[in-house]
């Protein structure tokens, strides 16, 4: 962890939390969207959900974990009203109007309460067990452990939220199976992108951090 100006961490949180609220609306969107991948059935939000680990992880490396608890905090109402509007006027991937609007659509309610519950459980966790190993003298070894224990608790406390008893026939009978699907795609696609991923972001991150402080330090010449 660096030591940032006040400045830098509220832009730091600014951008972050606005990141974070795009790829949960993104996802609560695409996961009405089911999918079939060699006979398995998943959805599309398997394939952006864990940017937000991604993210995460970066902050706690970072600014520290008490900057990833507070992008957490400020980012959950938002995104829960969010997610319902956008989830609503677009229900199933068609465009319902703004009628949509004008009536309580249980199915997307459900969708859009798993979604907070689910990113909270699953974000609080991935904080703590990254926070925990991310001393380890091999980099891997905490994106890793928080990207595979975060998108488990994630993805069971969603799909049993959202889709327990669902009014949609498919999702209901099929959501067990979906939801062991989700993660294992999750954890394939963190493991062999998002994981390489996280080690050329903070490189280039910290090399960038790192030449902006030596061009602090040299004298200025008159």
């Amino acid at each position: 962890m660096f030591t940032f100006s006040p400045r830098q961490q509220l832009m730091a949180l600014t951008w972050l939390s606005l990141f974070h609220i795009l790829i949960i609306t993104s996802s609560n969107y695409l996961v009405q969207l089911p999918i079939t991948i060699f006979g398995f059935h998943t959805t599309w939000g398997a394939f952006t959900f864990p940017f937000i680990f991604l993210a995460t992880d970066l902050t706690v490396r970072i600014y520290g974990a008490p900057l990833a608890r507070r992008i957490i905090t400020s980012v959950m109402i938002p995104a829960l009203a969010i997610s319902y509007v956008v989830s609503a006027l677009f229900f199933q991937g068609d465009w319902q109007g703004f009628e949509a609007l004008t009536h309580f659509n249980l199915f997307v309610a459900r969708i859009a309460a798993a979604s907070f519950m689910a990113y909270a459980l699953g974000q609080i966790l991935d904080v703590r067990v990254f926070n925990r190993l991310r001393q380890n003298h091999r980099w891997y070894v905490a994106p890793a452990a928080a990207m595979f224990v975060g998108n488990l608790i994630d993805t069971l406390a969603f799909f049993f939220i959202a889709f327990w008893r669902s009014t949609d026939p498919f999702m209901a009978a099929n959501w067990v199976e979906i939801a062991l699907v989700d993660y294992s795609f999750k954890v394939t696609i963190c493991m062999l992108f998002f994981l390489p991923a996280y080690g050329v972001l903070l490189n280039l991150i910290l090399r960038s951090f790192f030449e902006q402080k030596d061009d602090d330090s040299l004298p200025a010449h008159h």
